[in-house]
């Protein structure tokens, strides 16, 4: 039986997350094209000096949107510096989401655009390594739509990283270490959140 006044509270704190989400949306609106690539440079040579960076060998970061922090630079750099590099690929109509191996940087071309505009490998596509089948990852690069300084971080509403992170508890490497990308107009006071909502272990953004 729900306790008493739950539903109630999880209606304020879906129409809280609602709010908040078409607020950063408009923010990132508002953001310019030049502005995006100078602060998307500054975070990728702070990620590439990162500690955490330098000693993970088996990384998992997404392929920008472009309201996201662009993570091209980093991505040639993962391959430079000879690491093994995992993009998510996305089930529609689902919370399932994959982390699966690039060959190279220039493997990127290959990939199928979908409906969201993401690229990704395809739905048949069977012959990369899912890297929870393998060795695990040392490491995730989070994106998302907004984050306070406690590590709370509001996603686009579907759950994939939180899913996918819960599987990686399971693994015998044990859960990643994540960092999440932000472009200084992504950080908020607070972020409203629920006990599924999986916290950060770092947020990186141009001030911090």
């Amino acid at each position: 039986m729900e306790p008493a006044g739950r539903p109630r509270d999880m209606a304020a704190l879906r129409a809280a997350k609602a709010a908040l989400r078409a607020e950063l949306r408009a923010r990132l609106r508002a953001l310019g094209e030049a502005e995006k690539r100078s602060q998307s440079r500054r975070l990728s040579r702070k990620v590439i000096d990162h500690p955490k960076y330098q000693g993970s060998k088996r990384i998992a970061i997404f392929l920008s949107m472009p309201d996201e922090v662009q993570t091209e630079e980093i991505i040639k750099d993962i391959f430079k510096q000879g690491k093994e590099c995992f993009i998510p690929r996305y089930k529609s109509h689902s919370n399932h989401m994959d982390m699966l191996k690039l060959s190279s940087a220039e493997d990127i071309s290959s990939l199928t655009l979908t409906s969201w505009n993401i690229l990704q490998p395809s739905d048949d596509d069977s012959a990369r390594e899912e890297a929870l089948a393998g060795g695990g990852l040392d490491l995730i690069f989070m994106p998302g739509l907004g984050f306070d300084k406690k590590g709370n971080r509001l996603g686009r509403g579907k759950g994939y990283y939180d899913t996918y992170l819960e599987r990686c508890m399971k693994h015998p490497s044990g859960k990643p270490y994540t960092i999440a990308l932000a472009f200084r107009e992504q950080i908020c006071d607070s972020v409203p959140v629920t006990e599924n909502d999986v916290p950060v272990d770092e947020i990186l953004y141009e001030d911090c």
